[in-house]
């Protein structure tokens, strides 16, 4: 009955247009002061204490770096180099802009940044040399949403603080641990290159069965040249991930030091930003990140209260005794978060469901890691889907094209996208294979 009320009161005040990190705050506020007697100063508390996580100080500086990127030339490199490999090939500058993605997103570990960076330079450059809007459109939009599946992924970062100090018991008896940042960045970098692969395979085979342009075949010196301009982007995938791997820095210290890097070759390197840009770049990074931390905040606040009520740990029972099985269960998931794809962004939607749905996944021997690489991949799903994907939103501000026209261009990737969800659920040897050779799980 609890849990009806309070999942019910959230979708009736989601339903008013009303945002969603107040619906949620809303909602819990208003159950615990009607319903329970838990004292107000343990509400205070809790939304103070709920973000201090040193985790979550990763959040604002990734934002930092990627909007210095963003502004400060490095797409338009990377596009550069990514062509000069690629070009020849059918569709060589869709393909170009599938790898610019996958790069891009290496650095900056947000969609709707890789998709306004990338889409920006390259949908001018496709439609000039014949390619149709509709094409263009649909490859960036879905390679885009590569930017929350390649490290470093704010969004791993958020189900890592929505599943961090949970310790269920396994099938087994054992305690389980949540994911930390560092193995969900690692656990990403083989599905991440795979969906890459994919979507490149939809974009080349497309191309080629309706004879689209090709590039002239770069030399290896044009080659060389564009490596050369775009190496300094590309160190920064080394500084990340190296750093972590080699325990020289945490996760949030190399979100630090990323925004630093990214701010030195933005102003100082490429020089593509002025000192006077700066400030713009520090104030749209402050609005994005406080919007994140007060939707994380009330999240946090939501959880509480689902803990207080047993929510999670009923369901977990409910379903280990209805005798659901791990393969059942996953399937269920993917559909509430297709689902809920429809209705919300990423980010509320990993931290309303991954405190709900982890305790369940661990009792029925799901690997955090592997959960919450799944859960990433529904989630880029969503982006590139109506009625709120985010990058079709974003591709839409870029193309002049209509929702309902972008829909109908991401069809191919999409199925795309969902045939390799399918994939990356059932075999979690894809996740978790370089976390298991590292040692980390």
């Amino acid at each position: 009955m609890n849990a009806a009320l309070i999942f019910g009161g959230l979708i009736a005040l989601m339903l008013t247009g009303m945002p969603i990190s107040i619906a949620l705050g809303l909602t819990v506020l208003t159950f615990l002061f009607t319903m329970t007697a838990v004292p107000i100063d343990t509400v205070a508390l809790k939304l103070f204490t709920g973000i201090e996580k040193f985790e979550i100080m990763a959040i604002p500086f990734f934002i930092l770096a990627g909007n210095f990127l963003t502004h400060g030339g490095v797409a338009r490199r990377m596009i550069a180099f990514a062509t000069s490999m690629v070009g020849h090939w059918h569709g060589g500058l869709g393909l170009g802009g599938v790898f610019a993605c996958a790069l891009f997103a290496a650095v900056s570990g947000s969609s709707p940044a890789t998709v306004v960076a990338i889409g920006s330079v390259i949908l001018p450059a496709m439609v000039a040399q014949g390619f149709p809007t509709r094409f263009g459109a649909g490859v960036i939009t879905t390679s885009g949403a590569l930017g929350i599946l390649i490290p470093p992924s704010i969004v791993m970062v958020m189900y890592c603080v929505a599943t961090s100090g949970m310790m269920v018991e396994g099938p087994d008896g054992t305690i389980v641990d949540a994911a930390s940042v560092g193995e969900m960045f690692i656990a990403g970098v083989i599905p991440g290159i795979m969906l890459a692969g994919a979507l490149a395979l939809t974009t080349w085979y497309r191309a080629w069965k309706n004879d689209y342009p090709r590039l002239p075949k770069a030399s290896w010196r044009e080659r060389w040249q564009a490596f050369r301009q775009a190496i300094w982007g590309l160190l920064l995938i080394v500084i990340v991930m190296g750093g972590i791997y080699t325990g020289t820095f945490t996760p949030t210290e190399a979100a630090a030091m990323s925004a630093v890097y990214a701010f030195v070759i933005a102003v100082f390197v490429y020089k593509d930003m002025g000192l006077r840009d700066v400030p713009r770049v520090l104030l749209a990074s402050a609005n994005m990140s406080a919007m994140l931390l007060y939707i994380i905040t009330n999240a946090v606040l939501f959880s509480f209260l689902l803990t207080h009520e047993n929510i999670p740990q009923a369901l977990g029972q409910w379903m280990v005794d209805s005798g659901l099985t791990w393969w059942m269960f996953l399937i269920a998931v993917n559909i509430i978060l297709l689902m809920a794809g429809n209705f919300m962004e990423p980010s509320s939607i990993v931290l309303i469901m991954a405190p709900i749905l982890f305790p369940v996944a661990v009792r029925l021997g799901i690997d955090p890691v592997h959960f919450g690489i799944m859960i990433i991949v529904n989630m880029e799903v969503g982006m590139c889907h109506p009625p709120v994907g985010l990058n079709l939103y974003v591709a839409s501000g870029i193309t002049k094209m209509g929702i309902t026209e972008l829909t109908i261009a991401v069809w191919p990737w999409l199925l795309t996208m969902l045939a390799f969800l399918v994939l990356v659920t059932y075999v979690p040897q894809i996740s978790l294979f370089l976390p298991h050779l590292l040692g980390m799980r």
